[in-house]
């Protein structure tokens, strides 16, 4: 299957609020034999406020952001036609599950499209620096790395890949980033070809789960505090392994913990224990391209190449057939969810960080071609015909944003009110206010000025223009 390796460059960290001002990607075969490639830069969507930080990091101007040939909606549109056109492929770029996706996903929602197109059947997913954490983990000579000041090995796409000698000038530019992660996922494949093809085997929700539900030992790569580790472990029983609540969440036992002590303890008991490190509890999201490998590997590394076989064998039978157990792990974790769900449930939801709350039906999902087909004047029309009040309120913003002409004046007000009340709130929000931007900016300046930094200090200016621009403009809304 090809590969379609691709990165973003945002107007925020807000995967919710923010909008992709740049991507860009590379189409490639099994063999990295590039068979296609894009970028695409857009304007700033209408009304919105970005992080100036954000613009210093990935090198955009103001210019760019205002008078870039392709609007925002312009852009979701030819994005969406090339991952149609690369389909069926397994999608990924460089800490692409974490940031990029989610932010392709909620702006394919929030712009009235499928959200779900890089990991909806025929087409897979996975991360690059998750198949490279692994593949460093498991033999760290095929990667040469950066160690920061704790020791750890550095995996910023822009540092491994200036130490594997590939040109890293151009990085945090989109097309730049997708063609530095292929680069450095060919030299993985090259010298670890026998694990290549199982870092696959989970880029699928489905074929992850057949491979938990066998309840065989497995070897699971997890990414914490700095370092990457290999755990050997057993899925909890069969009937018992996923969790009540959180859909696609998995749970496996530690092996190089003893279990015998835990098997009848209370569930109090039981959540107590599972705050102790180390943790005898590990968690994999069938629906996030989890790092799973076969048990040998795993045997290979401490503390587990200390322990007989035969005894990872009996713990991992003990937790495979002890049904109660399982049962009341899961029971510990439903009580634990349940009291963080109801501390969320007190914080206001907002349409765009709904996507996962409420998903949009068959119905209004199989209206979006018509939608985007139609001409301007007949997208309003077409908005009640949704019974999604999500896409509606999506679809009037978009409207104003893209032909303002078209809509009748008491929704174009509405609109730029709505607008004007978020930009121009003095509260911290979620989202990138006026106030906030302007702090970021005087903080910014500060720390320029003492490195004596011109140019960028020069852009500061020109970004703080441009937002006093927004500001009046939507003072009189």
């Amino acid at each position: 299957m090809n590969l379609a390796i691709w990165d973003i460059e945002s107007s925020s960290a807000s995967t919710d609020f923010g909008s992709i001002i740049e991507i860009g990607g590379v189409l490639v075969d099994e063999n990295f034999k590039e068979k296609d490639r894009f970028n695409l830069r857009c304007s700033l969507p209408e009304g919105e406020i970005f992080q100036a930080m954000a613009l210093i990091v990935n090198k955009t101007s103001i210019k760019q952001l205002t008078q870039t040939n392709l609007s925002h909606y312009q852009m979701l549109a030819e994005v969406e036609k090339i991952f149609k056109k690369w389909s069926p492929a397994v999608f990924l770029g460089w800490s692409n599950i974490g940031f990029d996706d989610e932010m392709i996903r909620k702006e394919f929602f929030k712009g009235i499209r499928y959200p779900y197109l890089t990991n909806s059947a025929p087409n897979k997913r996975h991360d690059g620096i998750n198949i490279a954490r692994a593949a460093y983990a498991i033999d760290p000579s095929i990667l040469e790395v950066e160690f920061n000041e704790k020791n750890n090995a550095v995996f910023k796409l822009e540092s491994l890949a200036r130490m594997q000698g590939i040109d890293s000038t151009d990085a945090h530019s989109a097309l730049s980033d997708s063609i530095m992660t292929a680069k450095v996922l060919n030299i993985v494949k090259k010298k670890q070809p026998e694990t290549w093809e199982s870092f696959f085997k989970t880029a699928n929700k489905s074929d992850t789960e057949t491979i938990i539900k066998k309840g065989e030992i497995i070897t699971l790569n997890e990414y914490y505090y700095g370092k990457s580790r290999l755990h050997l472990v057993a899925p909890l029983h069969q009937k018992y392994c996923m969790h009540p609540i959180y859909a696609g969440w998995y749970y496996a036992f530690d092996l190089r913990i003893d279990i015998e002590p835990l098997l009848n303890l209370s569930i109090n008991e039981l959540k107590v224990e599972m705050k102790k490190s180390p943790k005898f509890l590990r968690t994999i999201r069938s629906n996030k391209a989890p790092v799973i490998l076969d048990a040998e590997e795993g045997m290979k590394f401490e503390p587990y190449n200390v322990m007989t076989t035969d005894l990872l064998k009996k713990r991992a039978e003990l937790i495979r057939t002890n049904e109660k157990f399982s049962q009341n792990i899961l029971t510990a974790l439903r009580e634990n969810a349940e009291e963080k769900e109801q501390t969320k449930s007190q914080e206001d939801i907002y349409a765009e960080e709904s996507i996962y709350t409420k998903f949009t039906s068959n119905k209004d999902t199989a209206l979006f071609p018509a939608w985007h087909s139609a001409s301007w004047k007949d997208k309003l029309n077409l908005l009640d015909k949704f019974d999604d009040e999500r896409m509606r309120a999506f679809g009037k913003k978009i409207i104003y944003q893209e032909s303002p002409d078209t809509l009748p004046k008491d929704i174009f007000n509405s609109v730029k009110r709505g607008i004007a009340k978020r930009i121009l709130s003095e509260k911290k929000e979620r989202w990138w206010t006026v106030n906030m931007c302007f702090s970021e900016i005087d903080t910014l300046r500060d720390q320029y000025d003492n490195e004596n930094d011109a140019e960028t200090l020069k852009t500061l200016e020109t970004i703080n223009s441009y937002v006093m621009s927004v500001q009046q403009k939507y003072e009189n809304a």
